[in-house]
């Protein structure tokens, strides 16, 4: 990835602290002598920064490097892990997942609850706003230090008021001003974003760069996307609503009113339903309860990572159809590669991987000019509330180009 330039013009301060501390984040140590290298810089502006960033408490000094010539060894800069801390908070509509991350990215507490079976917005925010607590006290964080929250929801929102606004697995869910809610309950300035975008960050932040999708698996399916190392969210935050692409003219009638949406036939449901009329799993599983369904869709995904037979012919059918829809995003997008994540996705990856790249092998239109690579994300399953938590990080991190034209036009008016 790019390390962003710095400016040696005047009154552009904050800008070139976020660009220094996004090169040291970028390369872990650095000195004031790379600084200066990297970000363009003069050594007096490295110093000067330096300085305020230590006083700070956002970066610490981390032994001598010994320098090429002659001269006395260059005191290495670092950042200093407990500077800053980030909650993210993961809402899906079977788990909510909430984590605390620190100034590295590194998560230092997690709590996972299940999404109450009612739905109702008040309880579930009144029951994340205590966990968030619960994390906070688990890690020791003084709050004080706890810059923000991040909130990864299932779309569609309205990222402007930040309300969540009709996600098709929360029913209760209707316009909910999810943002200022928790933000009246903890106190923490809170951002909200798409759980698909969130979790693209996530892989971004963790340094996977370049143009990407990220392919979501859970109650719903989605695709965030990276391209040419920048999030793209749409013009209103809603991109990757990919649920009723159709992939199987005969497959199930989704709430939509057609058949075979790929996010219907991605559902745990009908999945362990299949499964249930092939033999695979015995009768009488209520399809309307969530625990049920899950530890249902668990069995199934076990059995078909066991022995070749109807399991794994569900499994392998369902990568189809996700596969499908990849070819379709990463031809028009000429992207490089697919990272899969979501709650599903451990469950689904001992036979998912192969039997995507063998749906898509041959059918990526530009494989002469450059692979297409399939992977699974390296967070786990926690990688919505770690992007949720990215998000807030990188209001420290990420210099805002308004500053820099900002403070250009002013030095043009003088």
């Amino acid at each position: 990835m790019t390390v962003r330039r710095g400016t040696n013009l005047d009154r552009v301060g904050g800008f070139n602290d976020a660009v220094v501390l996004d090169a040291i984040r970028r390369s872990e140590q650095l000195s004031r002598v790379e600084l200066a290298e990297v970000t363009g810089l003069s050594g007096q502006a490295i110093s000067n920064i330096a300085r305020r960033l230590l006083d700070a408490g956002l970066v610490r000094e981390a032994g001598r490097q010994r320098s090429a010539g002659l001269g006395k060894p260059r005191t290495l800069l670092e950042l200093e892990p407990t500077g800053q801390y980030a909650v993210g908070v993961h809402l899906d509509p079977a788990v909510v997942t909430v984590v605390l991350l620190d100034l590295t990215g590194d998560v230092v507490a997690r709590r996972r609850v299940d999404t109450p079976y009612a739905d109702d917005p008040d309880v579930l925010i009144a029951g994340i706003a205590a966990t968030i607590e619960d994390v906070m006290t688990l890690a020791a964080a003084p709050r004080d230090r706890v810059v923000g929250v991040g909130i990864a929801a299932p779309g569609p929102i309205d990222a402007e008021r930040g309300f969540v606004v009709d996600p098709p697995n929360l029913a209760a869910w209707h316009l909910v001003p999810i943002r200022d809610e928790l933000h009246e309950r903890t106190g923490l300035p809170v951002l909200l974003d798409k759980d698909v975008t969130a979790a693209a960050s996530a892989e971004k932040w963790a340094g996977g760069g370049g143009s990407f999708v990220f392919f979501y698996l859970g109650t719903g399916v989605g695709a965030g996307l990276v391209i040419g190392d920048e999030v793209v969210r749409g013009s209103s935050s809603n991109v990757g609503e990919i649920g009723h692409v159709i992939v199987d003219p005969d497959g199930p009638v989704c709430y939509c009113g057609r058949r075979g949406c790929v996010g219907e036939a991605s559902q745990p449901r009908y999945l362990v339903q299949q499964a249930v009329r092939a033999g695979v799993l015995a009768s009488g599983i209520d399809l309307d309860d969530r625990k049920a369904v899950d530890a249902a869709f668990a069995r199934l995904c076990s059995l078909a990572a066991a022995d070749p037979g109807p399991a794994r012919e569900i499994v392998a059918a369902l990568a189809v159809r996700i596969a499908k829809v990849v070819e379709d995003i990463a031809n028009l997008l000429d992207l490089e590669r697919v990272v899969f994540g979501g709650p599903h996705w451990e469950r689904l990856a001992p036979l998912f991987g192969d039997a995507v790249r063998a749906a898509l092998d041959g059918r990526f239109l530009v494989r002469s000019v450059h692979p297409f690579e399939v992977a699974g994300t390296a967070l786990g399953v926690d990688v919505g509330a770690i992007g949720a938590a990215s998000l807030v990080l990188d209001q420290t991190f990420s210099p805002n180009p308004s500053v820099l034209l900002q403070s250009r036009e002013l030095v043009a008016d003088r």
